[in-house]
């Protein structure tokens, strides 16, 4: 059940509705949106009597959830969250992802060191982008594959943002890990490989950092707004979907990107979407074109793999465009983002 508020609702009319929520012996979860608040119910549906909140001050409408998850479902057509990363607290430039400005975040797949990160983020905001991605730790299909520089390769991602400015975004593998990462990143990625380890993504939602929730690759959308759900009701209401790509039979690919989530999902959630073109794809010629198209089809970012030198990445050089590709693409992508009424513009995506 979803309570929303009229948007002449005051802070106390919010505080008493979430103190009547309680008095049932349900949870409360207040969600304040761009346009308007909203009060989430969860638990024991026979608790769930809508009838209590019909008069309570500052009340538009009560409505009932039928989806399975509750916080990541819209309460009204128009209502859109915005989380921001980035800012003064980390002394980078604050990035939103939700609004009118489409952010780019760019990097190599793996921090091999420190000269390499800095000189990757500092291409990366020559080009345009907004962001800096890279992984210090690395879930690895193959045992014997480079696994990341762990809490060195986090270090050596909080230089890089010192000399470039740039917000970083890098993956969470384990429970344990989410407190370290959470010290030195801007916004914590669940990759596709733990889309469901449940009792990482219950960590993420008792941190206080923004999370990219890559969407795993046998996922269907309505396991994946399930799985936000675990990080939501755990209080961290700053989350990012991103779709890069499910497994098929297609074989000219290294996933089947699925650019229709990005309407299906504005339709079903408030959360941003973003599209990661790169792993969507595996090859680096294919990520300019699928960029340009999930503009178009209304994503609210992107996450790009860019290198300086490919052939010489140490993990999945084949889909990282170079510096000089960011940097073509990023003019070609804000024409199409003002074609929809949105921007790439790096002034707009700061705040």
């Amino acid at each position: 059940m979803i309570i929303v508020m009229h948007p002449s609702a005051t802070q106390d009319n919010v505080e008493h509705v979430c103190k009547l929520v309680r008095d049932m012996g349900l949870k409360d979860h207040p969600i304040q949106g761009t346009n308007l608040t909203v009060v989430a119910v969860i638990g024991d549906d026979r608790k769930k009597d809508g009838d209590k909140f019909e008069q309570a001050p500052g009340v538009d409408r009560v409505m009932k959830v039928l989806q399975p998850y509750t916080l990541a479902a819209k309460a009204d057509p128009k209502q859109r969250s915005e989380v921001t990363i980035g800012g003064p607290a980390t002394n980078s430039q604050a990035v939103t992802f939700g609004g009118d400005a489409i952010p780019v975040i760019a990097g190599p797949c793996s921090v091999e060191g420190e000269d390499a990160i800095i000189e990757a983020g500092q291409a990366a905001k020559a080009a345009g982008a907004h962001a800096l991605r890279g992984g210090a730790f690395k879930p690895r299909t193959n045992p014997y594959s480079f696994q990341g520089h762990g809490e060195d390769g986090l270090k050596m991602l909080a230089a890089a943002r010192e000399a470039t400015g740039l917000p970083i975004v890098t993956e969470v593998l384990t429970t344990t890990d989410v407190e370290l990462v959470s010290e030195y990143a801007d916004m914590l990625q669940i990759g596709t490989r733990n889309s469901q380890n449940f009792k990482l993504l219950e960590a993420c939602g008792d941190s206080p950092k923004p999370v990219l929730m890559k969407r795993g690759m046998s996922m269907t959308l309505d396991e994946l707004l399930q799985a936000c759900e675990y990080i939501l009701s755990g209080g961290n209401t700053q989350v990012v979907l991103c779709e890069r790509g499910i497994r098929t039979f297609e074989d000219h690919t290294r996933n089947t990107l699925s650019l229709s989530v990005v309407p299906e999902l504005h339709h079903r959630t408030h959360l941003p979407v973003v599209i990661d073109p790169s792993h969507g794809t595996g090859k680096a010629h294919l990520v300019p074109a699928m960029a340009k198209a999930a503009v178009a089809a209304g994503c609210d970012g992107l996450a790009i793999e860019m290198h300086v030198n490919p052939e010489k990445a140490w993990t999945d050089g084949a889909q990282s465009i170079t510096p000089a590709t960011l940097a073509e693409l990023m003019p070609q992508l804000q024409r199409i983002a003002e074609a929809v009424d949105r921007t790439c513009a790096e002034a707009s995506a700061v705040s």
